[in-house]
């Protein structure tokens, strides 16, 4: 990814910040290739099939955002942010097995290409050599991914098994974006403050910050799957709706009592790719929208309090400056 296209989610302010991050990141793209390439062709090129595929790398973006607020040439934090986006990737691999999903990324899936089969196993080897990886930066470091580990699975394990009857559906919701995407995003700010030896009340601020603002990005995603004109944004729209995952806006309209008729019908099940042009104009119609944009906007604006907590320098700006763009993004 180039960097103008990273820059459109952290705006750097501070050229010594930008180039930093920057450096960072470009020897993460460069280690990630280095530590899948065993010489069995096959393997190398299952593995690195999603690298291939682009990505913001906002994860590892962040580690090096965050070790600003200690020592950024501590030892460690490179690996760390390593290991976040080799977690991650591994991540998506079982995530497009799960969804049965044809493309990411706009590339075929891996799972698509070569099999269900292939691709978990592509996601196993990236999550060992992250766990090989990881075990040379020490036991807190190991035990911080372990948890997190735990709780992707555990927001896997429930996004799939599906709500309580008696649950709140918009808390379960959110709750599951918690685990599933706010738990790496958050490991993420909280190693590279870690290791950047930040005093213990920035690191905490910082994981927090990370938690709610990976809330918000999966929230702006799910308002940008229906509120893209799909030209501009790089996202096809509708995309959630034909595969039938309950995002934020569709479980609004489907517990509302003004969604009319005709909109719960669309919404019963995966969107027929005849019917989406309808579905997505009456969501966009409805309060349903409305309503996520607000719950966006309140994890943006709880995220950015947090961020003004923490000591005045060109990182906490560039934090501030993720909250604006997850709103942004999806207006």
């Amino acid at each position: 990814m180039s960097l103008a296209q990273r820059r459109t989610l952290l705006e750097f302010v501070d050229p010594s910040l930008e180039q930093s991050v920057t450096n960072g990141l470009d020897m993460v793209e460069r280690r990630l290739y280095e530590v899948v390439d065993t010489g069995d062709e096959f393997l190398t090129e299952a593995s690195s099939h999603l690298f291939k595929a682009g990505g913001k790398r906002f994860r590892p973006m962040l580690v090096f955002t965050a070790a600003h607020f200690g020592d950024p040439a501590a030892e460690g934090i490179a690996e760390s942010a390593l290991v976040i986006e080799l977690t991650h990737l591994a991540t998506l691999y079982h995530d497009d097995v799960m969804d049965e999903a044809a493309m990411r990324r706009g590339a075929p899936s891996a799972n698509s290409r070569w099999g269900n089969a292939i691709a978990i196993l592509a996601g196993d080897y990236l999550f060992a050599i992250a766990s090989e990886l990881v075990a040379d930066l020490g036991a807190d470091v190991v035990r911080t991914q372990a948890r997190t580990f735990a709780r992707l699975v555990h927001g896997q394990i429930s996004e799939t098994v599906g709500a309580p009857e008696d649950a709140d559906q918009i808390q379960w919701y959110l709750h599951v974006l918690a685990e599933k995407t706010g738990s790496l995003i958050a490991t993420a700010a909280r190693l590279g403050a870690q290791l950047a030896k930040a005093p213990s009340e920035v690191v905490e601020a910082l994981a927090e910050f990370g938690e709610i603002i990976g809330v918000a990005y999966q929230l702006s995603d799910d308002l940008l799957d229906i509120a893209s004109d799909g030209d501009t944004s790089g996202k096809t729209q509708g995309t959630d709706l034909m595969e039938g995952i309950p995002t934020l806006p569709v479980l609004f309209a489907r517990t509302s009592d003004d969604t009319s008729e005709r909109l719960r019908e669309l919404l019963s099940g995966p969107v027929a790719e005849e019917d989406l042009a309808e579905t997505l104009r009456l969501l966009r119609e409805s309060s349903a929208m409305d309503r996520a944009r607000e719950v966006l906007d309140t994890y943006c604006n709880d995220a950015k309090t947090i961020a003004l907590g923490l000591p005045e320098c060109p990182a906490r700006d560039a934090l501030l400056g993720i909250c604006d763009y997850m709103v942004a993004r999806s207006s």
